[in-house]
């Protein structure tokens, strides 16, 4: 199989989208002249011109609720936050409208919109631009939420979102940009809502997503070799719809789960996963479940430190130890 950075699998994914639907359009701030400012759209313009690569006015309010219109129209918009921490600028948009539309209409109107963009902390860019809100794009009804770790998910689950019918929320990571990987030749598409299993194991599982998922194996490896401890990592790869029977089969063969994420801890996914497990498989755990998150501050500036308070695999595997403890 052919090896692709992260960034490449997705730009591939929207020109691929492109050529084969002539309604599907890509919208945001340097999407076009410029590439992208994380390089994603690089090259789109020249190939697909101006009508279908977009250049919008930096104002994240104004072309994402452009966007949304015209996908009631028949258009469906792909469009680029610099950075998903801007959301909130967008968020009647895309939370009171997008995400409502189809029941407010009573099912004759849709909004097949893509939103896409990084959301992650570890650039050191400041509290105002790492923000991971996930959990709180999840909380609501009617949209779809996608957290890819890998080049093969980031392409398939990119051509997914495109052509389904209701909001998706496409969440990147800046970090991830330039991680390579195989990815199918042909046609590849990756379902939303189906989680994957990482790495098979049988003392413990992981259950984690995005960059995350990166740190979670490497953990795993220094675990088998350096403890004897067989993990398990499971990818949720979709937030919402969240496949949470890929979970429990795994938590009913390891009987001990540590949650890793992105996230701050409070009102977090892992909050949701954690009550779910206990729910549905209480009986099945032999220890408490364990949640791993970042450290419950604003993602702090300094370079050294920041890395600390994310999710890293030295705090992975310590997490991992006190849990088969």
């Amino acid at each position: 199989m052919p090896v692709f950075t992260y960034r490449e699998a997705i730009r591939h994914a929207l020109a691929e989208e492109l050529e084969r639907d002539a309604n599907v359009v890509i919208m945001g701030e340097e999407v076009a002249q410029f590439n992208g400012a994380y390089k994603v759209t690089e090259g789109l313009l020249a190939k697909f011109g101006d009508k279908r690569v977009v250049d919008t006015p930096i104002t994240e309010a104004g072309f994402i609720g452009a966007g949304i219109g015209a996908s009631m129209l028949g258009v469906r918009p792909v469009m680029e936050l610099m950075f998903w921490s801007f959301y909130s600028v967008a968020f009647d948009q895309i939370l009171n409208n997008a995400a409502n539309v189809r029941y407010m209409s009573g099912g004759q109107i849709s909004c097949p919109i893509v939103i896409r963009g990084p959301a992650n902390g570890g650039t050191n860019v400041g509290a105002t631009h790492s923000h991971t809100p996930e959990n709180v794009l999840a909380n609501h009804p009617g949209v779809k939420v996608v957290v890819p770790s890998t080049a093969a998910d980031a392409k398939g689950l990119l051509k997914s979102a495109i052509r389904d019918n209701d909001p998706v929320f496409f969440l990147e990571n800046t970090l991830l940009y330039g991680e390579k990987g195989e990815v199918p030749e042909g046609e590849h598409i990756v379902p939303l809502g189906v989680a994957d299993i990482k790495r098979t194991g049988k003392d413990l599982t992981i259950v984690t997503y995005g960059r995350s998922v990166l740190h979670s194996l490497k953990a795993a490896e220094i675990l088998e070799k350096e403890h004897g401890a067989s993990v398990e990592i499971v990818d949720l790869r979709t937030i919402r719809p969240l496949d949470i029977d890929t979970v429990l089969k795994s938590v009913a063969k390891t009987h001990r789960v540590l949650i890793v994420e992105e996230q701050k801890p409070f009102a977090s996914v892992g909050t949701q996963l954690s009550y779910m497990i206990q729910r549905e498989a209480f009986d099945e755990l032999d220890a408490p479940i364990h949640r791993l998150a970042t450290v419950d501050a604003p993602a702090i500036y300094s370079p050294p430190v920041e890395v600390e308070q994310l999710p890293n695999a030295q705090r992975v595997l310590k997490a991992a130890l006190e849990v088969l403890a």
